[in-house]
């Protein structure tokens, strides 16, 4: 009897995401699938657990081309819902492939570690799944928000890049592949491989403000510093080439300098 792969999908914009849902139409013919998601939006929640001791899974019908796919929510942040997600809902063994995505935003550059998506792909990785994050550009508007996009090439990449991932193991210390797609790609548009932004990309505009303002109340801007963007990163890739950024990460997040030489500036 041929293996066929358990493809576990989450989304950080919640079990309603028209993104989520452009994942499973992508990889449905390649495995068996699992969603397990947030019930709620919750962008820009990286890798954290927050207070949700209460809470539990709770069933989605979730019908995706015809097929009913195994789904469940959870209140929760991205990443504790597949700690949780991969204990209750796949009790023996581990997936083949975690897909994180397609979320409503790109994620590049210094902003990562902010990322839900990204946040619960390095979770996935951590316990020993391989993991795929991907991102789709959109208007700082849609962030919060379902607005109506175009899924064609987010589909295509997304499919390409869990084959790929299914076909073999990635080389080591790669744990996760981060895939954002420009706007305007099409299934056509070209991929490179790239390394992260040393730069941050998304900014709370700076402005005068009073101690009692809002944090949900401040306007979040780009800016990218051209003058010192790196050409084989991220951001340059799809800002500035127009191209589909694949960006591996790793979980060791230990800087690449000799030990012997910060023990040498620490005396």
């Amino acid at each position: 009897m041929t293996h066929q792969p358990l493809i576990v999908l989450t989304n950080d914009d919640g079990i309603r995401s028209p993104g989520l849902r452009a994942a499973a139409e992508a990889v449905l013919t390649l495995g068996e699938l699992l969603i397990m998601a947030p019930t709620e939006q919750q962008t820009a929640m990286g890798r954290s657990f927050w207070g949700a001791k209460h809470e539990r899974f709770y069933p989605a019908d979730y019908p995706v081309n015809g097929t009913s796919v195994r789904a469940y929510h959870c209140h929760s942040s991205p990443a504790q819902v597949i700690v949780h997600g991969l204990d209750v809902l796949v009790p023996e063994g581990r997936p083949d492939l975690l897909i994180s995505g397609v979320n409503y935003g790109e994620n590049l550059g210094l902003n990562v570690t902010l990322s839900g998506t990204v946040g619960a792909a390095m979770q996935a990785a951590s316990m020993g799944v391989p993991a795929l994050a991907v991102s789709l550009q959109t208007d700082v508007a849609y962030h919060y928000a379902y607005g109506e996009l175009e899924w064609a090439a987010a589909r295509h990449f997304v499919q390409l890049f869990a084959r790929k991932m299914l076909a073999g193991a990635l080389p080591e210390d790669v744990d996760v592949l981060k895939v954002d797609i420009p706007s305007d790609a099409t299934p056509e548009t070209p991929w490179r491989v790239t390394r992260l932004a040393r730069q941050s990309y998304f900014y709370l505009l700076r402005q005068p403000l009073a101690p009692e303002t809002k944090i949900g109340d401040r306007k979040v801007i780009i800016d990218v510093d051209h003058d010192r963007l790196e050409a084989d990163s991220d951001i340059h890739a799809v800002v500035n080439d127009r191209v589909v950024s694949v960006t591996p990460l790793s979980l060791d997040l230990t800087s690449r300098v000799g030990l012997d030489a910060v023990r040498d500036v620490l005396g």
